[in-house]
């Protein structure tokens, strides 16, 4: 069969690479695509951006399957239009994708059926959102009511960047957040104590199956420091996620979102990311929900995935299949991804530079990988094309063998003005 990913980042490049490797898979269309996947002889780029055209092309081609990678098609409906086209597609509709595009309706959601998740006013005036920080004190979270590519999120430790983070959200958007119709609005919320994991299941209406867990870097810099992005490196499984804190996951986050959205006539089908606070003694809090696979989280988890992810979202989209009979073989190694980021990332990403010393396609084994993100190609050169350029990916056992692996790939590549953290995966080590 034909199938079609929709994207061009590393998730995307992570999801055709994975979906190729299915014995049932003829062709991978990746619409636009990138280098990377350019140069996958088993890939097929697609310059088509226009989800009209895209979807008109999907249905001349007969595409068999089409998966959604990034959130912005989500929330423009591309798959409420495919599916009224009888087209196959693997995502969520636009309304159940506000879960994602909206954080006012996601924290009203989860206030309204008792989701566990931290304390929150929302404001679309200026002032007001300055009074009530002051009034909070810092360290507070400031989140932006829209897309923004995983940048909309600004933990504030001192009340000055707090109010910076509302004069970049509300008056000049220098984060490039894609407003909702009701305008500039920002989610201001308790900072919540603990360690994040990042935690994502397939899903249909009132059935999940659980991915394996994962944990990303959001902060540019060593030591964690430094502004927020939208993710310097992730490592799987999360030690923090304990088979305690993974039922618990389940239990008092996935299946009462699901239910709820069920109940609230918006019914869910995709894949599902909850953002987790854990706390030392394994208490839960939702810090956010995302609407497709966590990026570069997806890229340690697939490469660790032994079972075909086709077969996994046919059977996804196939109202008469139960996913609760879908048990997933994972490699029992850790995998590790450290992200290459552009010069000026995250606020002023630079594009255009060439890119030296990526392994030959198909030169690494099936323990490594270099997933594409930001690049296209210059004649057949790859050239920097956005924030995050690459996530080499790399299995061992245990992490610390993963992560050496990963950093030794990741060395030998080479382009002006590249940033990279050296220490991701330092919270499991």
């Amino acid at each position: 069969m034909k199938v079609l990913v929709i994207g061009g980042g590393g998730r995307e490049h992570a999801m055709a690479w994975k979906l190729a490797a299915s014995a049932r898979v003829q062709c991978v269309y990746v619409a636009p695509g990138n280098a990377g996947t350019a140069l996958d002889r088993r890939l097929v780029n697609l310059p088509i951006t226009d989800l009209v055209a895209l979807r008109d092309w999907a249905l001349a081609e007969q595409i068999a399957l089409t998966v959604v990678g990034p959130e912005a098609p989500l929330a423009a409906g591309v798959v409420d239009d495919f599916r009224a086209h009888g087209l196959r597609i693997f995502g969520p509709t636009r309304a159940a994708a506000q879960l994602e595009s909206s954080k006012a309706f996601s924290k009203a959601f989860m206030q309204r059926h008792g989701i566990p998740t931290a304390a929150h006013q929302t404001f679309s005036d200026p002032a007001l959102a300055h009074a009530y920080v002051e009034a909070q004190g810092a360290p507070i979270v400031v989140k932006a009511d829209g897309l923004a590519a995983g940048k909309g999120v600004v933990v504030a430790m001192t009340l000055a960047e707090a109010h910076e983070a509302i004069d970049f959200m509300l008056l000049d958007n220098r984060l490039g957040v894609v407003h909702n119709a009701q305008g500039a609005r920002v989610v201001i919320e308790e900072f919540l104590q603990g360690e994040e994991a990042s935690f994502m299941v397939v899903c249909r209406d009132q059935q999940a199956v659980a991915l394996a867990t994962s944990q990303d870097h959001k902060r540019l810099l060593d030591g964690d420091q430094g502004p927020n992005t939208g993710g310097m490196g992730a490592y799987s499984p999360a030690p923090v996620v304990t088979p305690q804190v993974h039922a618990r996951a389940m239990r008092e986050v996935i299946m009462p979102t699901l239910r709820g959205m069920a109940a609230d006539g918006i019914p869910y089908t995709g894949f599902l990311y909850a953002g987790l606070m854990v706390s030392p003694n394994g208490h839960i809090k939702t810090l956010e929900f995302n609407c497709r696979m966590g990026d570069p989280e997806t890229q340690p988890i697939l490469l660790r995935l032994k079972s075909d992810l086709l077969e996994l979202l046919w059977a996804a989209t196939d109202p008469q299949t139960s996913l609760a009979n879908i048990e997933l073989q994972w490699d029992r190694r850790s995998a590790l991804g450290v992200v290459l980021a552009a010069h000026g990332y995250p606020l002023s990403p630079r594009s255009g530079d060439a890119i030296r010393g990526l392994p030959e396609p198909g030169g690494l084994d099936a323990e490594a990988m270099v997933f594409h993100a930001g690049t296209r190609l210059e004649g057949d050169k790859p050239v920097t094309q956005g924030g995050r350029v690459l996530c080499v990916t790399a299995l061992g056992d245990p992490l610390r063998q993963a992560r050496q692996r990963a950093y030794d790939i990741a060395e030998g590549i080479q382009f002006d003005g590249m940033q990279m953290r050296t220490d991701i995966g330092h919270r499991a080590l």
